[in-house]
């Protein structure tokens, strides 16, 4: 009993058994800490090879980019309503800035509604744009996103490298 090491205890064991005089104390292997693994054991690295990832990133990439801009036009034709219905100075840089722009992105909608009311008419016109900006968006990424994405069953692979 002097030569075999001292188990650990826990609370909950009190009185620790001897180990069998038949039986070798159990050792365990060495392990390297950074690599999580016994030292006398080769090293393995696991890689997960996706074919479809990249198509993913980039179409995803596209997508959020066709996003944003959408999402910036219809910012821009907001402010623009806004400038307006708040009476803003059309002599101002930002207001003669905002309205030179939503009159390029405006899709042709800015003579669509003429009501007697200048505000109104901007408000119409101006925010139908913003709407078919954003749904515009919103229908072109979903079609990218039917089309060039793969269907729902993919398949992961998993290489395995043995490194000695």
């Amino acid at each position: 009993m002097a030569n075999r090491p001292e188990r650990e205890r826990t609370r909950l064991d009190l009185n620790p058994a001897d180990f069998p005089a038949d039986e070798p104390v159990p050792t365990p292997a060495p392990v390297n800490p950074a690599m999580n693994q016994p030292v006398n054991q080769p090293m393995v690295e696991e890689e997960v090879v996706d074919s479809q990832a990249r198509r993913v990133r980039v179409v995803r990439t596209v997508c959020t980019v066709i996003n944003l801009i959408c999402g910036l036009f219809a910012i821009v034709l907001g402010l623009h309503v806004l400038l307006v219905l708040f009476d803003a100075n059309p002599n101002n840089g930002f207001a003669s800035l905002i309205n030179s722009w939503s009159g390029g992105i405006s899709l042709g909608l800015r003579g669509l509604f003429t009501p007697d009311n200048e505000k109104l008419q901007v408000l119409l016109n101006d925010g139908l744009a913003a709407i078919a900006w954003l749904v515009i968006g919103a229908v072109s990424t979903y079609a990218i996103r039917q089309f060039a994405l793969p269907g729902p069953r993919r398949t992961v692979q998993y290489r395995r490298n043995i490194v000695e």
